[in-house]
């Protein structure tokens, strides 16, 4: 399978994350160690219970450090001490219905946390290359039939979207004022939604799947026709890297880039619990139950062509076969096979190495 970089690049290279110990960030930190990368971590304590985190053992694969990124003077003297090569920001609140029920604390951790970020980036003099994780909401929804493109408009509805659209105007500013002079090459990634095994995050579809088979309870379906660009979180992690390593190279590729899946892979919530359900020996009790909740947006694809013709990058997985790789994931962690290395093996078969 063709590559769309050097994977020896990571080789030693020191990278540090921030939201290492989330879902993303600990599949992000496996494909790290895999890569030969010295993994630095910058986050909250794991933010459910169980975690990926936990129990794929990414605490011994990385140098944790427990810190909130609101906290510039604990951030920069962290940084200071790591000296790293790279910088992957990925720390947020990242639940929409959160955002409803807690909106400073959303926005002090998605904006002013992106500056600390931004800042202790900047200040510690080793960086080369910056990226800025964001997400496909981050554009004004206008509800309309075809895909978002990087220079449409960015104004999320929400508290969640529109942090995150201040987080990316943040770091442009950023990159154009301080980064560029400093030689440090910047980029921001959006993308949609994923899936993937260990997530157990509240409001979410697939640990709600999951959690239904450990329980054996009803899977409740609240927004049945929401179309989704939903992707196997290995799709953006690699993406992530993909950016950090040709811009590491060459600061030429800074900019801001969409990560998606090809648009047959955008599909309803409904058909991604069907799918769920097929590979799950259909074991789920599907009830369709609208809950008439805070807004989000029923409509959301992402113009994804931009990665595609800079960088060569194609998704590797269809949304089918992302869907099989989370019920091979649950199974084998509900019949307690060890998880660090059934998570290691899927990147591997990712990876194709």
């Amino acid at each position: 399978m063709k590559q769309e970089f050097n994977l020896s690049l990571y080789s030693n290279k020191k990278v540090l994350i921030t939201g290492h110990t989330g879902f993303k960030g600990s599949w992000m930190c496996k494909m790290l160690k895999i890569l030969g990368a010295k993994v630095y971590g910058y986050s909250l304590n794991p933010p459910t219970n169980p975690s990926l985190f936990e129990i794929s053992s990414v605490m011994s694969d990385v140098v944790s450090y427990i810190g909130d990124i609101r906290d510039l003077a604990s951030l920069k003297k962290f940084f200071n001490e790591v000296k790293p090569d790279i910088v992957i920001h990925m720390a947020a609140q990242p639940i929409v219905k959160d955002s409803y029920v807690d909106p400073v604390y959303t926005y002090e951790t998605n904006v002013m946390g992106t500056v600390n970020v931004l800042e202790a980036t900047r200040a510690c003099g080793s960086v080369k290359s910056f990226l800025n994780v964001t997400t496909d909401k981050v554009y004004l929804n206008n509800e309309w039939c075809w895909p978002y493109r990087e220079e449409d408009k960015l104004d999320g509805y929400d508290p969640y979207s529109n942090s995150k659209s201040c987080s990316e105007i943040v770091t442009h500013s950023y990159e154009k004022c301080f980064m560029k002079v400093a030689g440090i090459a910047t980029s921001t990634a959006r993308a949609g939604n994923v899936i993937g095994g260990g997530d157990f995050a509240n409001f979410r579809i697939v640990p709600d799947c999951v959690r239904a088979i450990v329980d054996d309870s009803e899977m409740v379906i609240r927004n049945p026709n929401s179309i989704r660009p939903y992707q196997h979180v290995l799709e953006p992690v690699y993406a992530y890297l993909m950016i950090c390593a040709k811009q590491y190279e060459d600061d030429s590729y800074s900019s801001a880039y969409n990560i998606g899946p090809n648009e047959t892979d955008c599909i309803t919530t409904e058909n991604l619990v069907r799918t769920f359900n097929k590979y799950y020996d259909n074991r789920l009790k599907v009830v369709i139950q609208p809950d008439n909740g805070p807004h989000e947006a029923n409509l959301l694809k992402l113009e994804c062509s931009k990665v595609k013709s800079v960088f060569g990058w194609q998704p590797r997985w269809t949304v089918e076969q992302a869907v099989e790789k989370v019920t091979e994931w649950a199974k084998a962690w509900i019949d307690g096979e060890d998880m660090s290395a059934f998570t290691e093996k899927q990147v591997k078969e990712f990876l194709n190495i």
